[in-house]
């Protein structure tokens, strides 16, 4: 490894290196895993660990694994995390690395991320010229399924105490190789709803003889849009999104039950309070005009992404150091997409950041989004700096 003022970067990987890098990639594509179901992954992932001199451990949250890089010398522990399952998802892309499992792909590039990972486990564990420890963090299950909080849950930070963590993830719509990381809220909370209205339904021809739960709901539906608008700061960030009304089966009846179901969005737990609060209220007081029976229910499921100032401080200098000060972006906008990389930076402090994959490349989820190979290296080199470096720094 090369000195550089204060930092260790890693070393170049060779062509040959790059290309093992790429076919790890590749076979993680071709052999997508749904949410706690990565068996063959963690195998994979724990032979390529063995194959570098390290232990990996497994168990936490079922298909995790974790394995350690200890330094030469005592000093503080770090994580790195990549996730690893896949998306139930329809592959369009017609590579020869498609997915070989029918509606299941690598939608989203936890291929590239758990690569990447592979590849700043290489680098570090051939070369333990440094003071502490490094865990690196294999997660499973974060589409939907909050793999990170069963991580946490199951111990992670009880067994690998560490000073801070850190993760990236690639970003379509930002340039090849560019990375964007901010102090704060790097990515929104993801909550979700049922909100269920009961009445005394009745022939269509006689609706003074029923209570019209769909009025009723219809009239929620409106009032629900008035969260944001006039219930939230202006200043601050809210998305609510009704994704589904089901009522009724026939033409001529007026149904018993309305159904509506969605999810909220936010970058502050404050924020959540009052969106959570606030449909209670709205919800109450229509129905009970209506004299209809309510329900709602109200469940936060992943909280915001916020990052450490000083982690996301340390992660922006070294990308510079990296790759230059014209491939960093501090100043980008929060996403409003979810991460359960949160549940990890709640009990952790540390750093989510954006690694580009290119302005015009699919967008994540879609059935012909592929990870871009061109970053794997650049993305790994980054993960080992980011471990190092605030190993050695100490902030």
């Amino acid at each position: 490894m090369t000195q550089c003022a204060s930092f260790t970067l890693p070393r170049l990987f060779t062509t040959q290196e790059e290309d093992a890098l790429c076919g790890h990639r590749r076979w993680l594509h071709a052999n997508p895993e749904l949410a706690f179901k990565e068996l063959r992954t963690s195998d994979y992932v724990t032979t390529q660990l063995e194959s570098f001199g390290l232990t990996p451990e497994r168990g936490l949250a079922g298909t995790g694994v974790v394995a350690t890089v200890v330094g030469q010398t005592e000093g503080r522990s770090v994580g790195l995390r990549a996730d690893m399952d896949a998306l139930p998802v329809l592959e369009m892309t017609g590579l020869a690395h498609g997915s070989r499992h029918e509606g299941i792909m690598h939608a989203c590039g936890h291929d590239g991320h758990t690569a990447m990972l592979l590849g700043a486990a290489k680098l570090l564990s051939e070369d333990r010229d440094f003071p502490g420890k490094i865990h690196l963090v294999f997660q499973p299950a974060e589409e939907q399924e909050g793999g990170g909080r069963v991580m946490v849950e199951d111990g992670l930070f009880d067994r690998y105490p560490m000073d801070a963590i850190f993760a990236i993830h690639n970003w379509p719509g930002l340039a090849k190789g560019h990375v964007a990381v901010m102090p704060g809220p790097m990515m929104a909370s993801f909550d979700v709803f049922d909100i269920t209205l009961r009445g005394a339904g009745g022939h269509s021809a006689m609706p003074h003889k029923v209570d019209d739960v769909v009025v009723c709901g219809s009239g929620i539906v409106t009032a629900l849009q008035t969260i944001v608008s006039r219930r939230l700061d202006p200043m601050q960030c809210g998305v609510m999104s009704i994704t589904q009304v089901n009522s009724g089966s026939a033409y001529n009846v007026l149904a018993d039950t309305f159904v509506l179901r969605g999810s909220c969005r936010t970058l502050s737990s404050a924020v959540q309070d009052e969106i959570e609060s606030s449909m209670h209220r709205i919800v109450g007081g229509i129905a009970s005009a209506f004299n209809i029976h309510a329900d709602v229910r109200y469940e936060r499921r992943l909280p915001a992404t916020i990052n450490d100032p000083n982690c996301a401080t340390l992660a922006a200098v070294c990308a510079e150091q990296l790759f230059g000060s014209d491939r960093v972006h501090t100043g980008m906008v929060p996403s409003m997409a979810s991460e359960d990389f949160s549940f990890m930076l709640q009990r952790c402090r540390g750093a989510y950041l954006w690694l580009g994959i290119g302005e015009q490349h699919a967008p994540l989820h879609s059935s012909h989004y592929d990870f871009e190979d061109g970053v794997i290296a650049d993305g790994s080199r980054l993960l080992a700096t980011l471990a190092l470096t605030a190993l050695r720094e100490g902030k």
